[in-house]
């Protein structure tokens, strides 16, 4: 009886070396590139394709990628198997590692099979040859290999010297990463050197055991990962905070390059790794030069050129040994023998913060800019903003309520300073948008409030009010007289009288009890004890700038601009492109886990605020950095099961913080909406599907007017009340979203 062969595949990879036709959320094992179907359908065609014994198929991909896998996975029959889904990428050797447990708590010390996903094999008779070759090998409790015996030399490869045959296997002398030209030249001369095609062969027990031996740590996380998962009819799903904690490391370093007794079959079956514009060049349909034409292309006079449009017509004249790809938002053009070096080009746009590594905007994938702008205006309009300046709103003891339950009524809780400028500046915006309600009034009533109620004898603002407006907590707080002063720059500019006058005592208190004798910053309180956090300067920073719009003086901007100085010196990170939370008294981060704390939200306002004070002052370079800060929060700090973002991420990319509130998502949107109009890529398909998700996890689940605040990491409400402090945010993104989209046609 034929022995049963466990099948894994690996699609976690971004395929970098295809750009810009493979992009982090589309990438190579999803595209159609050699016909007949996407990489990852056909190589699962291939594995059902063995000709007798049993096969479960098994298939490890990316968590975001969900959606496209199951298309692919669509009539196919697996034979029991199914998919495993890594909630962040951690390289090969977690990949083997998992696919290992999964067999053992399932087939016990059965043969495992693991191949990639984005291989062109188009001879499924002689891969099952090769693999049934190898099973004696593989059985006896040696880790096997596969071998293509060289054609020329190749650079994008890596290489298996081999030593002495016995029974049509080799043995495994070493492994070689990808060499230069001479050395690849040097090993096709030597004759003992296969590619290597990264398909292994061998007992799940004997795989165990050299992960015990030569890395222990990656075995235990990945058992400890797969221990605490979870499944249901679409996969198993890893929790993030465990996988993540997994080291990252590559099959053949972690695991290869140190095992004994390694065996290598000659692979009998056609192989093409597709990792580079030549591979394609050399599997494609060519014509009578040589050439692969796709897409809406006229070639004239060209020969061995592979030159592809997914757009827009693309001509050329006179090319010879030229890739050239055009996609509706890039273009790449080199010589096919440079073809191995596309990573160059890749990681200098990451290093730039160009975001065309990350999405593609594909017709497919396009939706229409304003889909959203009919549900965005109801609810603004129709159901939040009159629900909110009623219910919302303390007629008795004045002021705003600090919270609604989710039955729309009013809770009996202290009023925060901070929550009461943000309502007022929240009407303000919605006033200067077209709002026919009692705007002017709510204004002048939570400002009588504010300063009638709230003012410290110093001449700056209470952190806390009780519900009758006796103060609750007096301190003095950076963060609440940025609110304060936000919401008076938009107060002023909708006509209020106060306003202005309240503003410049609020700026005299701010210049002689909250900033530093140090000119660095401003201190969290007037008593200047505590850390320090780049939070409040960035809420400064935003009211420095609503106040050089309403008033236009420079001052305001130069303001602004020390808090600028503060992020490049202090905040930001070039390294991780994340934004640092907390900070001691010499603005070095603090001890500890807080020191490493960032979270995703703040990233998206500080791109917004990067993107506006770059157009007032001319910093053009400040763009690069709002797309830095934009790009690695949606690398690293998403849910990807809800693509919302954390609470808070360690600069590595660890969740710290598992809840998904509603203010980051909508500071998204903002931050999208301020990169679209920034010389980067078009992101008018990323600002929709952003509101969408808003809508779809925090708005459309809520009563009428309100929304969900708080979502834990499934998906599931944890909201017990509705916080007002979250109203503004709300406000302005979705304002702004209007502002930017015309009418649908009809």
């Amino acid at each position: 009886m034929t022995e049963r062969i466990v099948s894994f595949v690996m699609s976690g990879g971004v395929g970098s070396r295809l750009w810009p036709l493979s992009r982090e959320d589309n990438p190579k094992q999803f595209h159609d590139l050699s016909g007949d179907g996407s990489m990852l359908a056909k190589t699962l065609r291939r594995l059902t394709a063995r000709p007798e014994g049993e096969t479960p198929i098994f298939l490890i991909a990316a968590e975001r990628h969900a959606d496209r896998v199951h298309a692919d996975l669509a009539g196919l029959e697996l034979a029991g198997g199914g998919p495993l889904f890594e909630p962040t990428g951690r390289n090969t050797a977690a990949a083997v590692a998992l696919a290992t447990l999964r067999t053992l708590s399932e087939f016990g010390d059965s043969l495992v099979l693991v191949v990639p996903s984005d291989h062109e094999i188009s001879t499924p008779r002689q891969f099952w040859q090769s693999v049934e070759a190898g099973t004696e090998a593989a059985r006896s409790g040696r880790l096997v290999v596969f071998g293509i015996k060289p054609t020329q030399p190749e650079t994008g490869y890596g290489y298996i010297e081999v030593a002495a045959e016995s029974g049509g296997t080799f043995d495994v002398s070493r492994f070689v990463e990808k060499p230069d030209i001479e050395t690849a030249q040097s090993y096709l001369k030597a004759g003992n050197f296969y590619w290597n095609t990264g398909i292994f062969l061998f007992r799940a027990v004997a795989m165990r055991d050299a992960f015990i031996a030569f890395q222990p740590d990656i075995w235990l996380a990945t058992e400890a990962a797969y221990r605490a998962a979870t499944s249901d009819l679409s996969g198993l799903y890893m929790p993030l905070e465990l996988y993540a904690a997994i080291p990252s490391n590559s099959i053949d370093y972690a695991i290869m390059e140190r095992a004994k007794d390694i065996a290598m079959v000659p692979a009998g079956f056609r192989w093409n790794d597709l990792g580079s514009w030549q591979s394609l060049l050399d599997v494609g349909p060519a014509d009578d030069r040589g050439n692969v034409i796709i897409g809406d292309v006229v070639a004239i006079d060209c020969e061995n050129s592979y030159i592809r449009s997914d757009g827009r017509l693309l001509s050329a004249i006179g090319m010879k040994d030229i890739a050239i790809v055009s996609t509706s938002d890039a273009t790449f053009v080199a010589p096919v023998s440079h073809s191995q070096h596309v990573k160059k080009i890749v990681e200098q746009l990451e290093k730039s913060g160009r975001l065309e590594t990350r999405f593609t905007p594909a017709h497919d994938r396009v939706i229409e800019s304003g889909a959203w702008r009919r549900r965005v205006h109801h609810w603004l309009f129709q159901e939040t903003l009159p629900l909110w300046s009623t219910s919302g709103v303390d007629e008795r003891h004045g002021g705003f309520h600090e919270a609604l339950g989710l039955d729309a009524s009013p809770l009996m809780k202290p009023k925060r300073m901070r929550t009461m400028a943000r309502q007022v500046y929240a009407f303000a915006v919605a006033r200067a948008r077209g709002w026919d309600g009692p705007a002017d009034r709510l204004i002048s009533h939570g400002i009588a409030f504010m300063a009638g109620k709230g003012r410290t004898d110093k001449g700056g603002w209470v952190r806390t009010l009780n519900v009758d407006g006796s103060v609750a907590d007096a301190t003095e707080d950076a963060y609440d007289h940025s609110c304060v002063l936000l919401a008076l720059a938009h107060a002023h500019m909708s006509g209020n009288p106060d306003a202005l006058r309240l503003g410049e005592e609020t700026f005299a208190f701010l210049d002689a009890h909250l900033e530093d004798s140090r000119m660095t910053g401003f201190l969290e309180t007037s008593d200047g004890k505590g850390e320090r956090r780049s939070n409040p300067h960035m809420h400064l920073l935003e009211a420095f700038l609503a106040w050089h719009q309403a008033t236009g003086e420079r001052a305001h901007l130069r303001r602004a601009a020390r808090i600028i100085d503060l992020f490049r010196s202090h905040f930001f990170d070039p390294e991780s492109w994340t934004l640092g939370e907390y900070f001691d008294a010499e603005w070095k981060p603090s001890a500890g886990e807080k020191g490493s704390w960032t979270e995703p939200g703040h990233h998206f306002e500080w791109a917004s605020l990067l993107v506006d004070f770059a157009g007032r002052s001319g910093q053009a370079e400040l763009s690069g950095f709002a797309r830095k800060l934009y790009a690695s929060a949606t690398a690293n700090g998403l849910n990807r099961a809800t693509g919302l973002a954390y609470g808070a991420v360690s600069r590595q990319g660890l969740p710290l913080d598992l809840i998904s509130r509603s203010w980051p998502q909508a500071e998204a949107v903002k931050a999208a909406i301020a990169l679209d109009g920034s010389g980067g890529p078009d992101l008018k398909p990323e600002i929709e599907a952003r509101v969408g998700r808003l809508f779809r996890w925090h708005i459309d689940p809520a009563p009428l007017g309100l929304w969900i605040d708080r979502i834990d990491e499934r998906g599931r409400s944890l909201a017990s009340d509705v916080p007002a402090s979250i109203f503004y945010h709300l406000v302005c993104a979705l304002t702004q979203y209007l502002d930017g989209t015309a009418d649908p046609k009809a």
